[in-house]
């Protein structure tokens, strides 16, 4: 949500700064996620002054320019060159001194630099309006009628400004603060500070009419709230360019005056509207109804939609639906060019009706947004009346008929008792009730009854989201402060909290650790992921966990793995020329069983790809391989106290080729080459090594790895075997072989190289394995290490078939 600092101005005056009122509302709850400073014209005229024209006579070396001084208020006339044919002595000009950034209407950006044309000496330059990027005319120089001194700045004359725009991050909860009025509301609590709403004390309409458009709720639990208002005389055309420039500082385009004026008054008050074509309206009559199963509908956008039977719609006399209620307006009922006569809509529908055709229909608009978490209906007709207000002014329209507003079960604010000795509990710090009593009136909530002990409170219904003792609560913190409570010298807590033993989070961190010390990047994705990855050719998968409110198509499930989140994240750096990575992820999974059940798992994800070693004068860059990653996987194993984990061939629906480690008989880690078809559905386009461990079981079954011991005394010892087997023998299995024929002296066992070629023959391959030999209690003889080689000869002959090549 943007958010204007010289619109929120209007509506709360304040000096603080753009970083001192973010601040405040970040520390309140209304995450601040960026200020962006715009200008009304690029450069704000910095550099740019007010002067006048002292003298001007002809250039002595040049017929077509002049030599002038110019006064522009520092006490020092500059000599200004100018080749402009108005200029004359005792004008009022435009001045760029030296130093000064201009942006002209056409061309590109330039600096003013003292410099000598034709020979004489040039300090600045008097301006025509293209080149400060005013206009486009550069008939001469801008000839201005000002009392203003010389000196004074040309954006103060111009009456340019700049304005800051929040970027704040709102969530769901508080749907009273989706608005400019909303903000100054919060402002209001946080500076103690008054706030006002747009004054509509000038709005009147006739008490009676020869014709209105009448209204009829037929679905009051779907819309409790329905007001309109007829407006004639409408001339749709442009909107004045402050309207505009209001609307382009939060990033909307102008359309017309008419459809400005609505999301004008929506971005203010938080009010969305709609305006209709009265003449479209058949039979001078609204609607408010339910759709027929099955009907068509064509939407503003043009698009031809089959609506519902719970959709909730404005439809005509003939039950024709002109829009879909909160979401949409309809094509053939919106305003055009050749509208005279406007209906103006203000309602309030019950979020439940406006979500569940928002998601149906894959509609998210700025008023959709509103009505789903909640809007005011209290209101429903001061916004009518502002944006009436404004329809005359911008748009000449005139008040043609009274307001129509029905209302038939007004929404009833909630009622809380709310505890002060709660206060302090929750809180963790006393705060005087006449402070309390001050954040309740500033938000307000109103304290209908009261003792020493509790209030009784009645709180505003535009806040939805307020309906608990604890809601209340949350809402005094976050006024008071939560910088403000204080910790207490001592901490104490009246039982032993039992601690497990080891903590997982401890587990986690030693292990992130250990993936960064290794040149990782650590990355956290979203849950929420898009359910065509995991569906083949349109069949729904049933296992998918599917989000019933989702805001976009492309996080409609919780996520079965975590490998495409990841994937998306590789495509991002990828477009960016960031081709060499090394990520991981702590992540979550999400599966429904076939009972119905849910289940969530944690996992650690791992992805590298690209070069495993940049390019240096040294040698050449090098790709990163499946071992790459398995010796990353192996030292996490090692960390985690599965040093010897046993493989076998992947099964994995996303992974072409590569390993699954065993412990105890449970898969704990899955890796190898993602398969080219998920690569080509995410736009991936280099090959990627992924790797995923359950870090359920590993945590659960977690071992510590460092065991402190003596040095060894006495030197370790190595021999080398090359050995033939036949190319279905894995090293695994020849370690093993080694582990279990000799236990005592046998510290390691490495495969150094691997060959294969046709002077082996056909389906063989050869390893050359070292071993290192060790005994902590004396130093190996020749005769010990030959003894202990031959056996290992022999049981690699016998259980494996070797040849042991000599």
């Amino acid at each position: 949500m943007l958010i204007s600092l010289d619109w929120l101005r209007t509506l709360i005056p304040t000096d603080k700064s753009a970083a001192e009122i973010g601040a405040l509302l970040t520390g309140s709850g209304l995450e601040v996620e960026g200020i962006e400073e715009l200008e009304s014209v690029p450069g704000g005229l910095r550099g740019v002054v007010l002067g006048e024209v002292l003298t001007c006579e002809k250039h002595p070396d040049a017929d077509k320019l002049s030599l002038t001084t110019v006064d522009v208020g520092d006490g020092t006339p500059r000599q200004i060159v100018c080749g402009a044919p108005n200029v004359a002595a005792g004008q009022k000009v435009v001045v760029a001194l030296e130093g000064a950034m201009l942006y002209p209407s056409q061309g590109e950006p330039f600096k003013i630099k003292k410099s000598k044309i034709r020979g004489a000496a040039s300090e600045g330059m008097i301006c025509a309006e293209d080149e400060i990027g005013l206009g486009t005319s550069h008939a001469g120089i801008m000839v201005l009628d000002t009392p203003l001194p010389n000196g004074t700045p040309a954006a103060e004359y111009f009456g340019l400004g700049s304005d800051s725009v929040f970027e704040i991050g709102l969530t769901p909860n508080r749907a009273d603060a989706a608005s400019h009025y909303g903000v100054a509301r919060e402002l209001r609590a946080l500076l103690q500070q008054p706030c006002h709403l747009p004054d509509v004390s000038q709005f009147q309409a006739p008490a009676t009419a020869a014709s209105n458009i009448s209204v009829t709720i037929e679905d009051e639990q779907a819309s409790p709230r329905y007001a309109g208002l007829l407006l004639e005389n409408v001339q749709v055309g442009p909107s004045p360019e402050w309207l505009q420039r209001r609307l382009r500082s939060i990033d909307l385009s102008p359309i017309n005056n008419v459809v400005d004026v609505t999301n004008f008054v929506l971005h203010e008050l938080g009010q969305p509207l709609h305006a209709f074509d009265a003449d479209q309206i058949t039979g001078g009559q609204i609607r408010v109804k339910r759709a027929t199963e099955g009907e068509k509908f064509v939407t503003l956008d043009g698009a031809e939609r089959t609506l519902k039977a719970d959709d909730l719609v404005i439809a005509d006399a003939n039950g024709t639906p002109m829009a879909l209620a909160g979401v949409f307006g309809g094509k053939t009922s919106g305003v055009s060019n050749a509208t005279t006569r406007v209906f103006l809509e203000s309602a309030y529908f019950a979020p439940a009706a406006v979500r569940r055709s928002s998601q149906t229909h894959q509609l998210k608009t700025d008023a959709s947004f509103r009505f789903e978490r909640g809007t005011d209906p209290n209101m429903v007709p001061v916004a009518l009346q502002r944006a009436a207000l404004l329809l005359q002014e911008v748009a000449g329209a005139s008040i043609a008929a009274p307001v129509v507003d029905e209302y038939p079960a007004p929404v009833q604010p909630a009622t809380v008792r709310l505890r002060l000795s709660r206060v302090e509990r929750l809180v963790g710090q006393y705060i005087e009730p006449e402070r309390i009593r001050q954040i309740l009136m500033d938000l307000d909530i109103q304290i209908s009854e009261e003792s020493t002990e509790e209030w009784n409170l009645t709180v505003a219904v535009h806040k939805v989201d307020v309906t608990r003792e604890a809601d209340v609560i949350e809402e005094i913190l976050r006024i008071y402060g939560y910088n403000n409570v204080a910790l207490r010298p001592f901490n104490s807590a009246s039982f032993l909290a039992k601690f497990p033993n080891p903590d997982p989070e401890v587990i986690r961190q030693n292990t992130a650790r250990l993936l960064s010390g290794q040149g990782f990047s650590e990355i956290i994705t979203n849950s929420l992921t898009n359910s065509q990855y995991f569906e083949k050719e349109g069949e729904p998968n049933e296992t998918l966990v599917h989000v019933l409110n989702y805001n976009s198509a492309d996080l409609n499930v919780m996520r079965p793995s975590v490998l495409h989140s990841g994937l998306e994240v590789v495509r991002y750096n990828l477009n960016r020329r960031q081709r060499d990575l090394k990520l991981y992820e702590f992540g979550k999974t999400y599966h429904r069983q076939a009972d119905g059940q849910y289940q969530e798992k944690n996992k650690l994800a791992i992805y590298v790809t690209g070069n495993a070693t940049a390019e240096t004068w040294q040698h050449k860059a090098e790709k990163t391989t499946f071992h790459d990653l398995a010796s990353v996987v192996q030292q996490v194993l090692n960390v985690l106290g599965h040093a010897a984990p046993a493989p076998q061939p992947v099964q994995h629906p996303y992974l072409a080729g590569g390993l699954t480690l065993l412990v105890q008989n449970q898969p704990v880690a899955q890796l190898g080459a993602v398969s080219p078809g998920v690569l080509k559905r995410l736009d991936v386009g280099q090959p990627v090594w992924y790797a995923e461990l359950d870090w359920d079981w590993l945590v659960r079954k977690y071992k510590a790895a460092l065991v402190a011991r003596e040095l060894p005394k006495f030197p370790e010892v190595r021999r080398d075997l090359s050995l033939v087997v036949d190319r279905t023998v894995t090293f695994d299995q020849l370690r093993q072989i080694a582990q279990r024929t000799e236990k005592k002296l046998l510290q390691s066992v490495n495969v150094f190289d691997v060959y294969e070629g046709e002077n082996l023959g056909a389906d063989k391959k050869s390893y050359s394995v070292s071993f290192a030999l060790q005994d902590p209690t004396q130093t190996l003889t020749d005769q010990a290490i030959d003894a202990v080689m031959q056996r290992l000869i022999g049981q690699f002959e016998k259980q494996a078939g070797a040849l042991i090549r000599k």
